[in-house]
């Protein structure tokens, strides 16, 4: 089975969906899978530097006290699966397409998955910026990467308008909001959904397949 994951590094919702899959995944093992993680920019016109926190709080809700309401439907969320959101210990919301370009190229080495969990803990545990090429660079290292290779990437810009364009692609398609799943190249689940719903998908994906196979 394949999954096509689109999400944003800076999306809390996203991580919350890959904790709820991870937990749909232990529940139900699903032999020789595949995820692949593609891109999409929340705030695809974030300057390349980023914004300073509180500045881009009040662009994007009007203000912190506007930001903790949609955030505490969040935290509750994040809280039953063991994540412990650090918002208020956030300084800079950087613009993510350096970290996808980093997922990209993470692909090659069959590391994209570690890659992402590290990712989304610097970000949201760790309250670290992920515009900052240390940070991401460390991140690569973590994940099972050679730290000077990843840096060296992450100087040029390769896989920049291969990012940009699957973003596009995903907009053209309909997708407005991350995370989405999409399954077998066919079935598209978004939202961070219960591991109940993400089980039920692995039967309907599993299921076409044996049609398409049979039809065959």
């Amino acid at each position: 089975m394949q999954i096509d994951i689109f999400s944003d590094t800076i999306c809390p919702w996203c991580y919350i969906g890959k904790k709820r899959l991870d937990r749909a995944l232990a529940e139900r093992p699903q032999p020789e899978l595949t995820i692949r993680w593609r891109a999409f920019q929340l705030n695809p016109d974030m300057p390349p530097e980023g914004m300073e926190r509180q500045s881009y709080l009040e662009r994007k809700f009007g203000g912190a006290r506007e930001a903790e309401r949609v955030y505490a439907p969040i935290r509750a969320a994040g809280k039953e699966e063991g994540i412990d959101f650090a918002f208020e210990r956030m300084t800079r919301t950087p613009n993510t397409l350096q970290s996808h370009r980093l997922i990209r190229w993470a692909e090659r080495f069959g590391r994209q998955t570690p890659l992402v969990d590290r990712l989304f803990e610097d970000a949201f545990l760790e309250a670290r910026d992920l515009g900052d090429p240390a940070v991401l660079a460390e991140a690569a290292a973590a994940a099972g990467l050679e730290r000077a290779a990843a840096a060296a990437f992450l100087a040029g810009d390769e896989e920049a308008e291969e990012v940009r364009a699957e973003d596009l692609r995903a907009r053209m398609a309909g997708i407005t909001g991350v995370p989405c799943f999409i399954f077998e190249g066919r079935y598209a689940l978004p939202g961070a959904q219960p591991p109940e719903v993400l089980q039920q998908m692995f039967d309907l994906a599993i299921q076409g397949e044996l049609e398409r196979a049979a039809a065959g």
